[in-house]
């Protein structure tokens, strides 16, 4: 009787997973399609001057390499204004160091920009309000980027081309993380973060932006009020999303602007991240954060409850081909999905490292896992408002009121 109760739940939890599945793997070939139909795309010539802002903490992996790549841009008028809360950031030698070596007869104008600790927000939301005071009074755009980000030569370009269109509020990329040595925490986090880039697409309403990777005008940025929805926030990109929609301004997600991180990281860090990242959604975004909390909570109770209910009636000597069928479809579309998307992520970045076998393999079979890990960091986010950002610790009391509980450099 126990044996059959378990059974029959199994299968009613069974098919709400593979309907959200199917659902999920629909989304993902919406999402193959829109990278496809826009990186086909040839937008009309359109370069403003930019005021391209880096907020600045700490020595990320491949901080060099990623500043020359910021100063690489192939973009015809520019300034980079880097910002830092100190001037001992070790960052900031960096930065002189990739500045000293930049050997083009002309590229972008470059200023550095101290603001001092935070008092009442995230420190980076600090510098940025700090920074955006500096710009250039000939500066039609404001465009952010973030230190851990490689963006391509062409990203600046990319980025405004489409801002053409004044109806558009901002255009945005998203961080794809690439490990360098790999390992299985480095490849988890980047499966756990590859779901997130997916929800990206042709649904401009609905999309949001990365700080990492964002553009919006000038105009646009002052008559949404982005400077007073960031008073008091951690997260600058959740609090421009929700200027923007608002605003009822449409966000454009750009595929050519899918910038790599390339990083490695150990379990403590991916654990860190990634309960980071969930705390941030519950405090502004609570209804996704819901959402993630009973779609990952059906996948595992379905998924790593089924194989044990297999097992189980395997060493009993019942059958269990009914039900090892239904874990195989669950898997298969959640491989399809993971496949696809990267595939074609590999057509947005060009680099050879995303076409490892090894990264395909993590891609097709840590998925499950990264579900498992989403239902951790949802009930971390539960019992929790408290997260560790780049060496300074906060207390997220509201969408609009942050408490720092201690720095350190």
């Amino acid at each position: 009787m126990l044996h059959a109760s378990a059974l029959l739940l199994f299968y009613f939890l069974a098919a709400i997973s593979i309907w959200l599945g199917f659902i999920s793997l629909r989304g993902g070939v919406r999402f193959v399609r829109y990278l496809q139909a826009e990186l086909g795309k040839d937008y009309p010539e359109f370069t403003p001057f930019v005021s391209l802002f880096v907020p600045c903490r700490g020595l990320d992996e491949g901080l060099r390499e990623n500043i020359e790549a910021i100063f690489e841009q192939d973009y015809p008028s520019f300034e980079i204004v880097f910002v830092s809360d100190s001037r001992d950031d070790p960052a900031l030698r960096v930065i002189d160091e990739a500045r000293r070596s930049f050997t083009k007869e002309s590229g972008p104008t470059i200023q550095v920009v101290i603001a001092g600790p935070a008092t009442d927000s995230g420190q980076k939301v600090h510098n940025l309000r700090v920074a955006v005071s500096h710009a250039d009074r000939q500066s039609e755009m404001f465009v952010f980027v973030d230190t851990d980000a490689r963006p391509s030569a062409h990203w600046l370009r990319s980025l405004v081309a489409p801002l053409r269109d004044q109806s558009i509020g901002a255009t945005t990329g998203y961080r794809w993380f690439v490990p360098i040595k790999g390992g299985l925490a480095s490849h988890l986090r980047a499966v756990w973060n590859s779901s997130i880039a997916s929800a990206l697409g042709a649904a401009e309403k609905k999309n949001f932006c990365w700080g990492g990777s964002t553009a919006i005008r000038r105009a646009t940025f002052h008559n949404c009020s982005v400077l007073e929805n960031w008073r008091g926030t951690v997260s600058d990109d959740f609090a421009l999303t929700r200027a923007l929609h608002e605003a009822d301004l449409p966000i454009k997600f750009i595929p050519q602007c899918l910038t790599p991180s390339f990083e490695d990281c150990r379990w403590r860090e991916l654990v860190e991240f990634t309960n980071r990242q969930m705390k941030i959604t519950r405090a502004y975004a609570a209804h996704l954060w819901k959402g993630v909390l009973f779609g990952s909570a059906i996948f595992v109770l379905v998924f790593f409850g089924g194989i044990a209910l297999v097992v189980a009636r395997a060493l009993l000597g019942l059958s269990f081909a009914t039900p090892l069928l239904v874990l195989l479809i669950i898997f298969a579309m959640g491989a399809m999905k993971a496949h696809l998307r990267l595939r074609a992520v590999a057509l947005a970045i060009n680099d050879r490292r995303i076409r490892f076998l090894g990264t395909t393999l993590a891609h097709l079979l840590l998925w499950p896992f990264a579900s498992l890990l989403y239902l951790c960091n949802a009930l971390a986010a539960a019992f929790s408002r408290r997260i560790t950002w780049r060496g300074i610790s906060y207390e997220l009391k509201s969408a609009g009121e942050t408490v720092i509980i201690r720095g350190e450099k």
